[in-house]
């Protein structure tokens, strides 16, 4: 496919001025100056050379004459390519608009063949270097005009903005016939003009299935060829007649690749599609990932992984995937990447081009959904053990002594129940793990519908320590968890969890395995039922009611207090004061549109990745703080509390290799220098710290430095910086289903430190849930409220590939937190669809449309908010009761209106504002 920007041969006036022209006939906004020359070269600037202009009556220069008819500037003594003809447009543009680049542009002088020529912005600010940004650039010869496109958007404005055209090689003169720059969208419009065009049919790779050979494909630290067949003839394209290999790679980063810069839009989500294998060095499977290197105009480079496939050498399979640029970069690069290293990469073609929008699944219809009724057959086993099989040759039988009463998390979501039999299942000659009784359910599961499980387990005698059960479901021989325990007693002990089907399925097999071979299992009251989630807000909205409000007085007084009887009061709430919060990225601050919603609906903000360790010295003795500094600075300008995300992280393969290497005295070295780098330079900065992250889950740092290195964390970091609160943090704690991060073991873990001297101040529960139930979400908060520290969901996220049903998990999710008298804080783990750590998370889609999971975020932060209205009494006094936070109250007399703001903070007896008037 030929390049749009490149193609030249009929370029002619009528194309510059349509383009000039507005829908509705009217010229569009040239912000340009004398952009033809007909006033010579007033406005423009000679950048270190010369500059003059040919009239239209004095012929031609070069053998060239205008191509509008008109004058036309030359650039000559040019001694550096970068020298050209500039403007200063600082006063005509603004942030957040996207603005199109044209211009006729030709050369003359010594040329042995084409040159390029480019357009570029220059971006100046007191006190920094200079930036440069890219916007288009095409390919000239001589005796022919040309068009240089492009377009550009500014998330911010610098003190001084330039534009020039630059890029022939010293001694070769630039020729600009006009120049045309146009605002074509703002950041709040809809639709772009033809000069930006996204046309979403258009692939932005050029050459993409090389037809045209290997033309404007390059190796990436390594060679590329193009092959028709290899192998002996076992390999050959897909599509079309040839295919390119990226050969000789030394590094898993070689690999083959096209730089896309000026034909990708910020703020666009595109989607990539390659046809892809691999070949060579006895290897059969291999990763291959599509890469974007993208560098910013101050020249740092950014590295934005768009999606992977597990590619093989015996067929060509499809990797897909979509990417978002939120700044306005200077150069981009896709590449494919991954393998090891003497593997080649095989590409067949590349489809990059503006996303398709999918509509949104409609609500799921579930016709009888049945809440609360259990779809275990014989679960009471008063018909023996009919409904149910071993899985694998284990024995199964009925014995009596189990309890009578149902799990307490069951019981929060059945209200009054049927008591349990008393009998069980009792699983004897097990020589696997996974044997145990088994039940088909194929028929009875509803998708969409979130089912809450409940059993009571125990185990035999004879294990050598504490042993795993779990009820598993077996969808299509996929494994689905629906709740696991730790038993390391002869005690009965509850499991719980829950599930959700999306997909229909052929198969699907419930079974309760996981003690060691030889051990016996118990299995008691099995209950799988969908529960209702709409029954349990209700109960949710009052418990929020009596811990969220407080009751107030509004007390008038001053002159002329006492004519207000019976005069109108307003009150409305312009901030609730319960933090709900969002991690947010570096490259997201460049989006304004993200940017916006971000600051209008959270109060306080965690950094993805830009504070761990592994970004702020990636490089031993190469500090980035940087990216850091930015998001502080925006946070710091909105008034938004932040947490520290984190000082530490103990899971082995978030550690950079430099680390891992250092020997014991070096890596105790390290981590003190890591607590006073970071404690130092952001004192009193951050509220919160996650000290060690995920010390439930890893253990790099105790392994090499010992126990007590996790206690000295919290008392070193304590010392450097007394003022923000230390937390622990972990996830899977809430749902039931990881007996590594139980409730039980989490309280466990947090004494110990404490027992240690670490100052831990708070809980965190990252909250990376799936089809979350209430009841199970609250037991795991009651247990954990009994340590008395606060508790916050520290990376809240729920997943769905339908948005309705995805709003109403993230809706229990945070009912279940304000509701609860010991969380004091949400913090969700994103928002922005293709900048979060999991698929169908999203509240807004990429280009910034809120879905119908924002809307029922924003609908559930308006419930929040509480508003009266009504009219004074007699002791000039106005009483309501409303969620905690800020608010302005109104009084309406015959002669003005009278506004003050006040704050309801947390407290049991009513709180009494005084308005003097």
């Amino acid at each position: 496919m030929e390049n749009p920007q490149m193609k030249s041969d009929n370029v002619n006036t009528e194309n510059l001025n349509q383009k000039m022209i507005s829908p509705s006939g009217n010229p569009a906004a040239n912000i340009i100056e004398n952009y033809d020359f007909s006033n010579g070269l007033h406005s423009w600037h000679s950048n270190c050379c010369n500059g003059f202009v040919v009239s239209s009556d004095s012929g031609n220069h070069g053998g060239l004459s205008s191509k509008s008819g008109g004058n036309y500037a030359v650039v000559t003594k040019r001694t550096e390519c970068w020298q050209g003809l500039e403007q200063d447009i600082t006063a005509r543009v603004s942030p957040g608009s996207t603005f199109s680049v044209s211009a006729c542009v030709g050369v003359s002088g010594p040329l042995s063949g084409p040159a390029d020529v480019l357009a570029t912005l220059k971006l100046e600010n007191h006190g920094s270097a200079a930036s440069y940004l890219f916007i288009g650039k095409t390919s000239v010869s001589k005796e022919r005009w040309e068009m240089v496109e492009g377009t550009f958007s500014l998330s911010t404005m610098p003190e001084r903005l330039v534009f020039y055209l630059e890029g022939p090689a010293p001694g070769v003169e630039l020729l600009i016939d006009s120049v045309v720059i146009s605002c074509c969208s703002s950041s709040k419009s809809e639709s772009a003009c033809s000069v930006c065009n996204i046309a979403g049919d258009e692939n932005i790779v050029i050459n993409p299935q090389f037809e045209d050979g290997l033309k404007n494909w390059s190796g990436r630290g390594c060679k590329v060829f193009l092959h028709d067949s290899m192998a002996d003839g076992k390999i050959v394209p897909q599509s079309g007649k040839v295919f390119a290999s990226a050969t000789e790679r030394t590094q898993s980063w070689n690999g083959i690749q096209q730089e896309i810069t000026g034909r990708v839009q910020r703020k666009l989500a595109y989607s990539v599609s390659a046809v892809v294998r691999i070949f060579g060095n006895n290897v059969t499977t291999a990763t291959v990932q599509a890469t974007l290197w993208v560098q910013t105009p101050n020249r740092q480079d950014q590295y934005i992984v768009i999606s992977n496939v597990q590619a093989t050498d015996k067929d060509w399979v499809q990797l897909q995937g979509k990417f978002l640029l939120n700044g306005s970069p200077s150069r981009v690069v896709i590449y494919l990447e991954g393998p090891p290293p003497g593997t080649d990469i095989l590409l067949n073609a590349l489809v990059v081009k503006h996303a398709e929008k999918i509509p949104p699944s409609p609500p799921p219809v579930i016709e009888n959904p049945d809440f609360g009724v259990n779809i275990i057959t014989n679960s009471q086993l008063s018909d023996g053990t009919n409904g149910w099989f071993p899985l694998g040759n284990c024995n199964l039988s009925v014995a009596s002594g189990s309890p009578r009463i149902l799990p307490p998390m069951a019981r929060a979501s059945l209200g009054v129940y049927e008591p349990l039999s008393g009998r069980y299942i009792f699983v004897k000659n097990r020589t696997q793990t996974w044997m145990g009784p088994a039940q088909m359910i194929t028929d009875k599961l509803k998708l969409f519908l979130t089912y809450q499980v409940s059993a009571w387990v125990r185990i035999g005698s004879g294990a050598s320590g504490p042993q795993n059960v779990n009820v598993a479901l077996g969808v299509d021989n996929q494994w689905v968890n629906g709740g696991q325990v730790e038993i390391n007693d002869d005690r009965w002990h509850e499991i719980g969890g829950s599930f959700r089907i999306e997909k229909q399925p052929s198969k699907v097999m419930v079974y309760i395995q996981g003690p060691a071979a030889g051990v016996d299992l118990m299995v008691a009251g099995l209950q799988i039922f969908p529960v209702d989630r709409e029954a349990r807000f209700k109960y949710l909205r009052k418990q929020a009611d009596q811990i969220r409000k407080r009751d107030v007085i509004i007390k008038f007084s001053g002159a002329g207090s006492g004519s207000l009887l019976g005069n109108s009061v307003k009150v409305l709430q312009t901030q609730n004061s319960f933090p709900i919060g969002s991690c947010i990225n570096r490259t997201n601050i460049d989006n304004e549109d993200f940017v916006d919603f971000f600051v209008k609906n959270f109060n306080w903000a965690v950094f993805g990745n830009e504070l761990k360790w592994y970004w702020t010295e990636a490089q031993q003795g190469n500090f980035n703080y940087k990216d850091a500094d930015d998001m502080l600075a925006l946070c710091q300008k909105y008034k938004m509390e932040t947490r520290g995300h984190c000082i530490f992280w103990e899971v082995q393969d978030t550690v950079q290799q430099w680390i891992q290497a250092l020997n014991k005295n070096d890596l105790m070295t390290a981590v003190q220098n890591r607590l006073t780098g970071l404690l130092t330079r952001f004192k009193g900065k951050f509220r919160h710290y996650d000290v060690n992250n995920e010390m439930m889950h890893g253990s790099f740092y105790q392994d090499r430095l010992g126990k007590d290195i996790r206690a000295n964390m919290f008392k070193t970091a304590n010392q450097l910086d007394p003022s923000p609160t230390l937390f622990v943090n972990d996830y899977h704690v809430e749902d039931g289903c990881d007996p590594r991060s139980s409730p039980e073991k989490y309280i466990e873990h947090i004494f110990g430190l404490q027992e240690q001297g670490a100052a831990v101040g708070g809980i965190g529960i990252q909250g990376h849930i799936d089809s979350p139930v209430g009841p199970v979400v609250c037991t795991a908060l009651d247990k954990l409220g009994v340590v008395g520290l606060p508790i916050w969901f520290t990376e809240l996220d729920v997943s769905s590939v339908n948005e309705y049903v995805r709003g109403e998990d993230l809706e229990v999710m945070l009912r279940e937190a304000f509701a609860h008298p010991a969380v004091e804080g949400v913090m969700l783990w994103g928002f922005w669809e293709l900048f979060m750590s999991r698929d169908n998370a999203h509240l807004v889609n990429a280009e910034g449309e809120i879905n119908e999971t924002g809307k029922r975020f924003l609908a559930l932060k308006h419930e929040w908010l509480s508003h009266a209205h009504g009219q004074l009494d007699e002791q000039g006094l106005f009483k309501f009761r409303g969620f905690h936070g800020t608010y302005v109250v109104e009084v309406f007399t015959p002669s003005k209106k009278v506004s003050r703001t006040f704050i309801v903070d947390k407290g049991d007896s009513p709180l009494v504002v005084s308005i003097d008037l």
